[in-house]
């Protein structure tokens, strides 16, 4: 036993280790391994290997860059686009570059659940971390993610293809010494917000066409297996995913591209037939088989809120043009209607439509642009043959139905833009390429005809033309010749060949469809009574006004008795009676008749409809032609007014209203305002239009008539020659207008080079007129006209009397005595007789002229105060001083009162006045009278206008002493 101590010794343990000090203790010594150090680099996931024929796709590379340059250190790049663009091998090149360029991390993460990512995350974690992992997974993944937000070492991550963005919600990288790569085919803003977005979409045409002949090049294949390389990209619209597995078809089955194309043309083969099954076979290691990418994003779609709607809407999509749906088009009832689905349901609202077509978006399935009213929706050519091959064959003729329906719903129902008319119109042929016999089942699908109206009504009337002639020929084919989808289809083609210049034809081809309507319809029906009002229309446009006219009256008539006075049909009837009576030859009945008709229409449809507008402004113009050029300007400033505010700026109605009153204000006095109102509004139809639509060229000619009137004749003269080789090229050389425009040209041609110029150009005219208009054509009467008027100017007044002379009696045989344009004729017959020396006979023709002018116009109408300033010029040039100055005084009155005192024709009268004044009161009356003139004419028709120049003329002539009696043109 040892010894008792009360104070134990004490122990040195400075340098122990272990050691354990008493007596009944328990030691445990653990020995612990040194932790192994973590062997960089370290690489995560399986990259995908680069794909055979890979393309890097320059212009991706470029915003991939451009990532790398504005984001500094810390890199998130998102890849967006829909299935089998490339997206996963584009990530995989930049992936595999900043590996082999050095960087301490690299992970590849398949990022279709979170469950995947998690896992991939605490692998790396585990990696980067040798022993510290504690196998719990989410654990582990998130001390990674913590790690990577600090470390110093370098990181590259790709999480490919996030298939759902709020699975990933804690879970996405951070670090300034890392970049981020994410391929998605979400676009919402959950996953758009992380980084730079670089959208990927399909390969270029050159591309393309650069992978193919990669692909098949070292194959052995036929010859000519590339013959049609660049047309089968087009076929597959360049898709990367169908382009390689569309390659190993080729190559497997040693075919051509051209047998390739021919299989992929012939829509009874379902879109799985023409690849490979397995997605393998392409050799390269794509996920899915090319219908596959799509099928699974639809069913992830269809689950979003609102459910079940993603799926009815794309297959709409999926029979429409790819290029392009107008968001309209989806939103009409029909479109609503077929995505609900459901018969004793209400139809989708417009927010449930916007929110499934958002869906769509955020899956990649579609691309829509709310910003882009025209394209809205794209969606790729063969997810749309996916779709559609899915589709339960009961199911697509309600399909194509519904879609037409819904085309026809969002077509505008006027012509104001031009833009969605033709992407309406390539939707519905779209639709009638690949479902025609959908849109013959019940009759023509109105639609089909719309897209042939809007196609005339943008401009291109032969392309109409055309359309209509086809469609006839298939609609006699599958319905029939009497079905009335048939016959109105050649009511169409009737009025389409009246468009593009060919009255008489048209009027015919009417005269052929109204027989067999009267046979199939009967004669009451409304189809028929419009087909003889377009008899009629056509007929008058021929060059027979009166017998338009007779005929219009017999189908007002029957259109009171069948369909009531109140009926549209019978107010626009009653608008083309009081057209046809103006043209031929009464505008003042002509005006009265559209005022009676306002009132009705008013009463009727309202003051602003849109054909109570048009008749405010029929009844403009006919004031206008009755003799009230001001009256005329001052009503058509209100109707523009009242259709910019209803219809909007751009409508065709408004321009057409502009149009006509530049013509009045120019009509009304004001040339060079004319002009510049005519220059504005060809700066709107360019802007809106393009240079070769009909209203275009309507609006060119009334330019360069006005800029001549308002003293450009250089000017005019380019504006018409311009206009002619355009309508030359677009309309040919004999058509109505070519011809028309030829001889505007030839008389400013005449007034700007020459007389003899205008002279040699109306000859050559007249024979190409007579040989390609009736003898009795009211154009070819006023080519004669014209001819005849510069044979005097050129220096033979007697020929242009003789001629005169003759058409004369051929203008009271053909438009009757009291014709505007027959008098007109003879007082221009009465001009010249008196330059040919027969001054009496010709005061003589021009003393009756104006009885009947007075008769027929009244006295204060513009022509009616022409033939009595003519007259008082005749005196003057007769040396009768005194009865020419009380003459020129006495219009000269009128004139201010009916005119205007700035009116060119009222300062004109001024000029004699002045003239007469130096010979009868000396040269000072007559300087001090045309320095007045001078002062006001310039001011009004400017410095240069030829009127202004021979008021100078004529006040230099009176300074020097060299004055004489002068007449002008």
């Amino acid at each position: 036993m040892l010894p008792h101590h009360d104070n134990p010794p004490r122990i040195d343990a400075r340098y122990t280790q272990g050691a354990q000090f008493g007596g009944g203790n328990v030691m445990v010594n653990q020995f612990m391994a040194a932790v192994p150090a973590t062997a960089w680099p370290v690489y995560i996931g399986r990259c995908p290997l680069q794909a055979d024929a890979f393309q890097e796709r320059p212009a991706i590379q470029s915003a991939l860059s451009a990532a790398d340059a504005t984001a500094g250190a810390a890199v998130t790049r998102v890849l967006v686009g829909d299935g089998g663009t490339g997206k996963t091998q584009l990530a995989a090149a930049l992936f595999d570059r900043i590996r082999r360029n050095g960087v301490d991390l690299a992970v590849w993460v398949a990022a279709t659940s979170r469950a995947s990512v998690l896992a991939a995350y605490a692998e790396a974690f585990v990696a980067t971390h040798p022993g510290a992992g504690t196998g719990e997974v989410e654990r582990d993944a998130h001390r990674f993610l913590a790690w990577l937000a600090a470390t110093e070492r370098s990181w590259i991550m790709v999480l490919d293809d996030v298939a759902d963005p709020t699975k990933l919600s804690g879970l996405w990288p951070a670090g300034r010494t890392g970049q981020l790569v994410l391929t998605t085919r979400r676009r919402e803003a959950a996953i758009l917000a992380r980084g730079a977005v670089v959208e990927v979409g399909v390969f270029t045409p050159q591309e393309s066409a650069a992978f193919l002949t990669a692909k098949l090049s070292s194959a052995t294949l036929p010859p000519d297996a590339l013959g049609e390389a660049a047309e089968l990209g087009a076929d597959l619209g360049h898709l990367p995913l169908a382009l390689a597995q569309a390659a190993a078809v080729i190559v497997n089955d040693a075919v051509t591209a051209a047998e390739y194309r021919a299989m992929l043309a012939d829509r009874t083969s379902r879109l799985a037939d023409l690849f490979p099954a397995d997605p393998l076979d392409s050799g390269d290691e794509y996920e899915h088989a090319l219908a596959g990418t799509w099928s699974l994003a639809t069913e992830r779609a269809d689950m979003l809120a609102p459910a079940g709607l993603a799926r009815p809407l794309l297959s709409l999509l999926a029979v429409l043009d790819p290029n392009g749906v107008p968001e309209a088009v989806l939103n009409s009832a029909a479109a609503s209607a077929w995505v609900t689905s459901r018969p004793a349901g209400s139809p989708a609202t417009a927010t449930d439509t916007r929110r499934a077509l958002r869906n769509l978006h955020r899956l990649s399935l579609i691309s829509h642009d709310p910003t882009d009213a025209v394209r809205s929706v794209r969606m790729h050519a063969l997810a749309q043959r996916a779709t559609a091959d899915n589709l339960p064959a009961s199911r697509l003729p309600g399909l194509v139905r519904a879609a037409a329906d819904a085309l026809m719903g969002a077509w505008p129902p006027d012509k104001r833009d031009a833009a969605i008319g033709q992407v309406l119109r390539a939707n519905t042929s779209a639709l009638r390429s690949r479902y025609a016999a959908e849109l013959w089942s019940s009759g023509l699908h109105p639609v089909v005809a719309r897209a042939g109206q809007s196609l005339g009504d943008s401009g291109l009337a032969a392309d109409a033309l055309m359309y209509f002639d086809g469609l006839v020929a298939d609609a006699q084919r599958v319905l029939g010749p009497d079905h009335p989808d048939t016959l109105s289809a050649r009511y169409e083609l009737g009025y389409w060949q009246g468009e593009c210049g060919d009255f008489a034809g048209a009027a015919e081809a009417q005269e052929r469809l109204l027989t067999d309507r009267v046979r199939a319809l009967g004669p009451d029906h409304p189809a028929t009574l419009s087909t003889r009002a377009n008899v009629a229309f056509w007929r008058g446009y021929a060059g027979d006004p009166s017998r338009a006219l007779a005929e219009t009256e017999q189908v007002l008539a029957d259109q009171v008795r069948v369909l009531g006075a109140n009926h549209l049909d019978t107010l626009r009837t009653r608008h083309n009676c009081a057209h046809w009576r103006g043209t031929a030859g009464d505008p003042g009945a002509a005006a009265t008749e559209n005022q009676r008709l306002l009132a009705d229409a008013l009463r009727v449809l309202g003051p602003d409809d849109p054909d109570t507008l048009d008749t405010q402004r029929n009844l403009a113009y006919w004031r206008g032609r009755a003799g009230d050029a001001a009256g005329a300007a001052a009503a058509l400033e209100g109707v523009v007014d009242a259709y910019t505010r209803l219809l909007g700026a751009d409508h065709p109605d408004t321009l057409h209203a502009r149009d006509d009153l530049a013509e009045w204000r120019g009509r009304a006095g004001s040339p060079a305002r004319a002009a510049a109102d005519f220059e504005r509004l060809l700066a709107d139809r360019l802007r809106i239009l393009d240079l070769d639509h009909p209203n275009t060229l309507i609006t060119r000619h009334n330019l360069a008539e006005w800029q001549g009137h308002a003293g450009d004749l250089t000017g005019a003269v380019a504006t018409y020659q311009r206009l002619l080789g355009d309508q030359t090229r677009i309309l040919g050389r004999d058509h109505l207008y070519s011809l028309s425009t030829r001889c505007n040209l030839a008389s400013w041609r005449g007034e700007a080079e020459g007389a003899a110029t205008a002279a040699g150009l109306l000859q050559e005219l007249v024979a190409d007129a007579a040989r390609v208009l009736p003898p009795d054509h009211p154009q070819l009467l006023v080519i004669r006209h014209n001819d005849a008027y510069w044979q005097g100017r050129s220096g033979d007044p007697a020929a242009a009397t003789a001629a005169l002379r003759d058409l004369v009696a051929d203008c009271i045989r053909v438009l009757g005595p009291r014709n505007p344009d027959t008098l007109n004729t003879r007082h221009n017959l009465a001009y010249w007789q008196a330059r040919a020396g027969d001054p009496v006979g010709a005061a003589n023709e021009f003393t009756n002229l104006l009885a009947d002018q007075i008769s027929v116009s009244g006295p204060d109408h513009p022509d009616v105060l022409e033939t009595r300033h003519e007259l008082a010029t005749l005196r003057q040039l007769n040396g009768e001083s005194a009865d020419a100055a009380r003459a020129f005084t006495e219009l000269h009155a009128d004139q201010q009162r009916v005119l205007g005192p700035e009116h060119p024709r009222t300062l004109l009268t001024r000029a004699h006045l002045a003239e007469l004044d130096g010979h009868t009161k000396g040269a000072d009356e007559a300087v001090h009278a045309y320095r007045q003139l001078l002062v006001d004419a310039t001011r009004v028709l400017g410095v240069e206008h030829p009127d202004t120049n021979r008021i100078r003329a004529a006040l230099d002539q009176w300074l020097d002493g060299s004055a004489h009696i002068t007449e002008e043109r």
